[in-house]
């Protein structure tokens, strides 16, 4: 039985807008997208009602386990979406303007989780569409790179309980980001990707 209520952990950070001047791409960020109540019942119910899966992948000669764990919807391929995360995607869709069609969730546990450095991969399309970040749970660190312009600084950003990341259309083809492991104690961290595919 739990002591406490792990979303009391959450940090929400502060209600703010931050469009970040990156070149080539637009990323934007709106923290306390969702109120703190909200934000924890949406954790609560995705924690609970995910069918999480671990995946695996080769590295090298191994096949190694991905240190999250992840589910997918929408589409031939993906589960079939829930009531509860259509709400979701009909809130970001009326912030971005943008209609998404799957949705990717990766659940870090804790601070072992993580995922490596990597742009999302071109759609069947074959054009890369902009992609909106939830977060619901503990804060981790989301660095951006750029592929080529290895002098230009990286960022580094805190994704708080309830914020909400836009990445715009050639992001993808510009940036590689990812979220690295901490040996801080951190709560878990739900993250919900919408997309847009090319497929019919």
């Amino acid at each position: 039985m739990l002591l406490f209520d792990e979303t009391t952990l959450f940090n929400e950070g502060r209600a703010a807008y931050t469009n970040f001047p990156l070149p080539g791409a637009s990323l934007q960020l709106w923290e306390q997208f969702y109120t703190r109540q909200q934000s924890n019942n949406y954790y609560q119910a995705l924690q609970a009602a995910t069918p999480w899966v671990q995946r695996t992948r080769k590295m090298y000669d191994k096949v190694v386990l991905d240190p999250r764990l992840t589910a997918y919807y929408g589409g031939p391929n993906g589960h079939p979406w829930t009531p509860l995360l259509l709400q979701i995607k009909q809130e970001v869709e009326a912030a971005c303007g943008i209609a998404f069609n799957r949705v990717l969730l990766n659940y870090y546990r804790d601070g072992n989780d993580s995922v490596a450095w990597h742009s999302d991969t071109l759609p069947s399309d074959g054009r890369h569409h902009a992609i909106a970040s939830v977060t619901f749970g503990d804060t981790r660190h989301f660095k951006v790179r750029h592929k080529y312009d290895k002098p230009l600084p990286q960022l580094d950003i805190p994704l708080t309980h309830g914020s909400l990341l836009l990445m715009g259309e050639t992001m993808q083809e510009h940036y590689e980001h990812h979220v690295p492991k901490t040996a801080k104690k951190v709560g878990g961290r739900i993250n919900l990707t919408f997309r847009v595919s090319g497929e019919i």
